[in-house]
Formats: structure tokens, C-alpha cells, sequence
């Protein structure tokens, strides 16, 4: 996810954390601050309060951690490689590198969650057992075990991209076989729950005033919507694409540049002649970088001449597929590294590029020919740059 940094590594996953992160553990130390503890806990002190905030939206995101932790396990037990897990202001998204081929798998996979979170309230339930009443740990004990099963109680409803909703869509699609079907539906489900939290939000607003909980909830809302779409529209693209392989799409240009040219005959050459945005650099026969004009961009004018593409190249590890790879494992091999496009080696020589716009143009054409069965569909995440 862009705009992330990595601040650790369990199990082989690296665990990132994306700037709304900042937002959303600022908004809850403040309302824990200001509303959920000075009501509870009333003769406390304001430094207590916020002590209390600060350590519990800790505490709630390692939660939400180990909530995204259950699944990517999971899906590393059953050999599907999990390349990261992202906490941004809504909680947190495990970055499987493929998805669930299985109704069955999915369906573990999804269902482990809530359980961890059901599990978590559990453990802090029991440890708060001895510790006195009215203490700060106990205080922040009992927000814990509250706010888990909150966790696992909203992770279940049965909307999509929800834990509840994969839930739904497992046995939707072990029961249809059809996961295209099942998606949909799930999907359908998602948005209506996703539009009943919007209504929730403009209603809490028009009763009560709580400008900041209405706003919250809606945008929980718009992002359901939101997410079970752009869900929807994968699994579109993605069986649209299923049995097509990267040489019916790709771009067949065999045509690179020398490290040592300089920036301005790039830019003369081949972006603005030849209307390309992107180049592999070879020296001899080997690839050695790709150059693209967001590349460039970092580079003030008056340096283009003076600068050579080795400057400026995106260095390796360059990323690759064969003509006969899926064109489907290629897209996601582009959309998990944020590429625009590889270059497409056949026994190790360039045969040509495959970029997000050719998958984009091979569909529209698709689409265009009216091949029976193809619906209409809108770019999907995946291709969005």
C-alpha cells in the first residue's frame, strides 16, 4: 500500500503501517481521552485520561495486528504466500500475494479473524479477574475486552470485503460453484450494509450532534461501498482474463536504450517521438533497469542533458513474464509491486512490454466485440495507477 513504512517483520511478513494510521490513532486517543474514560472513571486526573487513551489505541491496534496475523497464518499453512500486512485508519489488510482457489480455504481463512478477536477479549477478560476495580489497568483491561468484541462482532457481518462477508461468499460459491456468482452477491450485501452505515451516520448526526461519531461511521460506510466494488470488479477482470495468455495483450516491441544516453535523447527520442512512456535499458543482451517518464520528472531540465538513463533507471531486481504466462498472474504480479509495466522475455530475450494500459485495452476490446457472456465492468483497482 502506498504511502506505508515497514516497522517489523513476523513470520516472514513484513508489518507496515500507512500514514491514515496517524489519523486514526490520534482520533481515538482523543475520544478515549475526552469521552470513554472521564465518563467511566470520573475522579481521574487529565494526564491519567490521556495516559489511558494513548496506551489503549496502542493496545487496539496490536489487536487489529493480531486479527490480520490469524488470516496471513492461515494462509501461510495452506501455501499461500502472505507478502505483508498494512494497519491504516481502518484497521488493517493482509497483502496475500495470490488469492484462495478454494471455498473451503477461503472460508478458514476469513473465519479465523473474529476468532482471534473473540479469543483476545477472552485472555483480557481472565487477566483482569484479580486486578481491583477502578485501577488503570483495569480500566484499560475492560476497554479491551470490549472493544475486541466490537472487532469481532463488525468483522462478521455478512457483507463483503468483511470477514463475515468472505464467510458468505465461501458458501455461496461451494454452493453455486461458481465464485463469480458468489462475489456478487456477497458484494450486493457489502453495499447495503455500507449504505445502512452512511443512513446511521446522517442519522446519529440529525439526533444526537456528534458531529465526529456521524462522520466516522459514514465514512466506515462509503469505504465498505467502496471496497466491495473495487472486490467485485477483480474478481470480474480476473475471470475475464482467465485462460488468456500475456502475447495476446502484450505490446511487441523489442526496442530498448543504452544506459549511457542521455536523459534529453530519451526524452526527444523516444517519449515524445515515438509517444512511449517507458523503456527497458539493456547493455548487450542483458536488462539492466527500466526508465519511465515519471523517472524523469525527478530531474531538472537543465541536467537532462549532462545525465545519463543509468542515473535515472529503476535498477533490478527487474521483474518479468514469459508470452505464455496468464495474462491474470501477470496483472497481479504488476498490481502487488505497483509497476506499470515488465518487460516479457521469451528464452531470455525481450519479445516486448506488458503494461497496465494493454490489459486495459485488451478488455475494452473485449468488450467492444461483444463476446458472448462479457458484461460491462469499470477499471478495477489493479489497473488504476
Amino acid at each position: 500500500m502506498r504511502g506505508s513504512w515497514k516497522i517489523a517483520r513476523i513470520a516472514g511478513i513484513d508489518i507496515g503501517v500507512h500514514y491514515t494510521w496517524l489519523f486514526a490513532f490520534l482520533i481515538i486517543s482523543w475520544s478515549l481521552a475526552q469521552g470513554y474514560f472521564p465518563q467511566s472513571y470520573p475522579s481521574w486526573s487529565r494526564t491519567l485520561y490521556w495516559a489511558a487513551g494513548f496506551l489503549s489505541a496502542i493496545l487496539l491496534f496490536i489487536s487489529v495486528l493480531i486479527h490480520e496475523l490469524a488470516h496471513s497464518l492461515v494462509a501461510q499453512a495452506r501455501g499461500l504466500p502472505v507478502s505483508s500486512i498494512t494497519l491504516f485508519i481502518f484497521g488493517g489488510v493482509s497483502n496475500l500475494s495470490e488469492e484462495p482457489e478454494r471455498p473451503g480455504l477461503e472460508f478458514g481463512m476469513a473465519i479465523v479473524g473474529p476468532l482471534s478477536s473473540l479469543v483476545l477479549s477472552g485472555i483480557f477478560y481472565i487477566v483482569r479477574l484479580p486486578i481491583g476495580q477502578g485501577t488503570f489497568t483495569y480500566a484499560i483491561f475492560g476497554y479491551l475486552i470490549l472493544i475486541n468484541l466490537l472487532l469481532a462482532a463488525f468483522n462478521l457481518l455478512p457483507g463483503f470485503p468483511l470477514d463475515g462477508g468472505r464467510v458468505l461468499r465461501a458458501i455461496l460459491w461451494k454452493t453455486s460453484g461458481s465464485l463469480v456468482k458468489a462475489t456478487n452477491i456477497a458484494t450486493a450485501v457489502g453495499r447495503i450494509f455500507g449504505w445502512g452505515f452512511i443512513a446511521l451516520g446522517v442519522f446519529i448526526f440529525f439526533n444526537t450532534g456528534d458531529f465526529l461519531s456521524a462522520i466516522w461511521i459514514a465514512i466506515i460506510g462509503v469505504f465498505l461501498n467502496s471496497a466491495a466494488e473495487g472486490s467485485r470488479q477483480e474478481v470480474t477482470v480476473r475471470e475475464h482474463l482467465s485462460g488468456v495468455k500475456v502475447t495476446q495483450a502484450m505490446e511487441a516491441n523489442t526496442e530498448t536504450v543504452g544506459p549511457r544516453l542521455s536523459v534529453a535523447e530519451l526524452v526527444r527520442d523516444i517519449f515524445l517521438l515515438k509517444r512511449r512512456r517507458a523503456i527497458p535499458v539493456a547493455d548487450g543482451d542483458q536488462i539492466v533497469g527500466m526508465v519511465s517518464i515519471t523517472d524523469v520528472r525527478d530531474l531538472p531540465q537543465e541536467q537532462w542533458a549532462l545525465t545519463p538513463v543509468e542515473r535515472i533507471m529503476t535498477r533490478g531486481p527487474i521483474h518479468t513474464v514469459t508470452p505464455g504466462d496468464d495474462l491474470a498472474t501477470a496483472l497481479k504480479l504488476i498490481a502487488q509491486l505497483d509497476l506499470n509495466q515488465v518487460p516479457v522475455l521469451s528464452g531470455g530475450k525481450l519479445v516486448g512490454i506488458l503494461s497496465r494500459a494493454n490489459v486495459i485495452s485488451f478488455l475494452q476490446l473485449r468488450q467492444e466485440l461483444g463476446t458472448k457472456g462479457e458484461r460491462r465492468f469499470n477499471t478495477p483497482p489493479s489497473l488504476r495507477r
